[in-house]
């Protein structure tokens, strides 16, 4: 049954907290899952968090500290002495979120940590993963794993297991080595179980293993996970030893944090380095500002292109009643274009090699979508004209301007939007930066041009 945190369970938590009923926390809270505990945690004070801890199971406590807000694991951290941290924590830790938790720390409380570990191993494999980039592999990679060595038998394999169990926690797979470490393959528990006893590695293994360099970007850790449906995979170093293996919740945050990323950057900004909360004023000013002045300027252009034909509209103001709706419809169809061709591709269904194809199927779709808006667009005009001289004389000549103007403007929007993403993927930016404020502004400028060109073509007679 989920869990659901009520003011009623929260003062009832605080009451027992003041009185340190430690037999009533320990009663409630030993039937929820670590995330539920830290859902508790992210609405206590501090001192109070630091009591419930202390009665806790201490590796119950350790999976709740990975579990809080950053902003509360940060104050929560900050409360508590290096021993503190290094014994009660990072002791009970797997190497690759000890070294995310070490990360967060200040340099020099990082450096007094290790020096707390008792195990001297755990602690060197901890300054190895620090070193890596955070947004690869090596950063995202566990050091903690079963291998044996390709020559040994199912018996060693069963030992292996066992002396490993506590530090693995999790086992998906056996990973099979040579004399040099190197990783040759591995061997599935399936496999493993159903072989006969005493089967040698070398004739049971599967030879055929996808692995990944420490250098590799995460996202492309996170594409290889999907495209071969893998819950675990191995990571190699540039000899092709085995140095660790990083498991499907790894790549959960990691697409969390891109997607994160992207759809703040769709949204006109820069992407935050911290939770919106612990996002400092300025810098909130500094990730926003930047692209709101500069699509401000853009849109100044508009005017600028309007100016070129206010002769036009001064002789038919009916034109202007219609400006929101072609350069909306433009922006809103380059918005759709944009959106869709930054997710497909983020997720690896289209490469930059696709663009004609690209080109050929929103420029049909762009095309139908304008030519039906446009026949709305005419309706709207013939329809008002017949119960109201609102159009004028003239009126039939506006409907068309209006509905071949939609088709134009419509139609080049989805092109823009389309081709935007793939342009800036080519030079080498995010495609997410051609987010759909910016595709927009640029449609809205070109909309009117194409809009009073087309208003000229049919007008002409009128307005000469």
């Amino acid at each position: 049954m989920q869990f659901e945190l009520t003011d009623k369970f929260l003062a009832k938590l605080h009451s027992a907290i003041q009185k340190q009923d430690a037999e009533y926390i320990v009663r409630h809270l030993e039937k929820l899952h670590p995330p539920d505990i830290a859902e508790i945690f992210n609405k206590l004070e501090i001192e109070e968090a630091k009591y419930v801890y202390k009665q806790l199971h201490e590796q119950i406590a350790t999976d709740v500290l990975l579990e809080l807000d950053d902003d509360v694991r940060e104050e929560f951290l900050a409360s508590l002495t290096s021993k503190e941290i290094a014994e009660q924590f990072i002791d009970n830790m797997h190497s690759d979120d000890a070294a995310d938790v070490i990360g967060e720390l200040p340099d020099n409380v990082q450096d007094e940590v290790l020096s707390h570990l008792e195990d001297s191993e755990q602690a060197s494999d901890i300054v190895d993963l620090l070193n890596y980039d955070e947004h690869t592999a090596g950063g995202l990679m566990a050091t903690e794993l079963v291998r044996v060595h390709v020559n040994s038998d199912s018996l060693e394999c069963v030992r292996e297991i066992r002396r490993q169990s506590d530090a693995v926690g999790h086992i998906y797979t056996i990973y099979v080595v040579d004399d040099n470490e190197r990783l040759v393959g591995l061997l599935s528990l399936k496999k493993l179980v159903i072989s006969p006893t005493r089967s040698k590695v070398a004739d049971i293994y599967e030879s055929k293993v996808i692995s990944v360099k420490t250098n590799t970007p995460d996202e492309e850790v996170a594409n290889i996970m999907d495209k071969y449906n893998l819950v675990v995979l191995p990571v190699v170093d540039g000899l092709g030893r085995l140095v660790g293996r990083i498991t499907i919740d790894d790549i959960v945050d990691v697409r969390r944090e891109e997607e994160t990323e992207d759809v703040q950057k769709m949204a006109a900004m820069e992407a935050l380095d911290d939770p919106y909360m612990n996002t400092k004023f300025l810098q909130m000013i500094k990730k926003r500002a930047g692209w709101l002045i500069l699509i401000f300027i853009g849109e100044t252009l508009t005017a600028t292109a309007m100016i070129y034909f206010q002769d036009d509209i001064s002789k038919v103001v009916t034109l202007s009643l219609f400006i929101p709706l072609i350069i909306s419809s433009g922006g809103n169809s380059g918005s759709q274009a944009s959106t869709l061709i930054i997710r497909a591709l983020a997720l690896g269904e289209i490469t930059i090699r696709d663009w004609w194809k690209i080109i050929k199927k929103e420029f049909a779709t762009g095309l139908t979508i304008g030519i039906i808006l446009g026949i709305i667009g005419f309706a709207r005009v013939a329809l008002w004209s017949y119960f109201t001289p609102v159009y004028g004389e003239h009126w039939l000549l506006i409907a068309f301007t209006i509905g071949v103007a939609l088709v134009g403007v419509v139609t080049w929007g989805t092109m823009m939007g389309s081709l935007l993403p793939l342009a800036l993927k080519r030079i080498g930016l995010d495609p997410a930066v051609s987010s759909a404020p910016l595709v927009a502004t640029l449609v809205d400028v070109t909309g009117i041009i194409i809009y009073f060109t087309v208003a000229v073509l049919f007008l002409k007679g009128v307005l000469l």
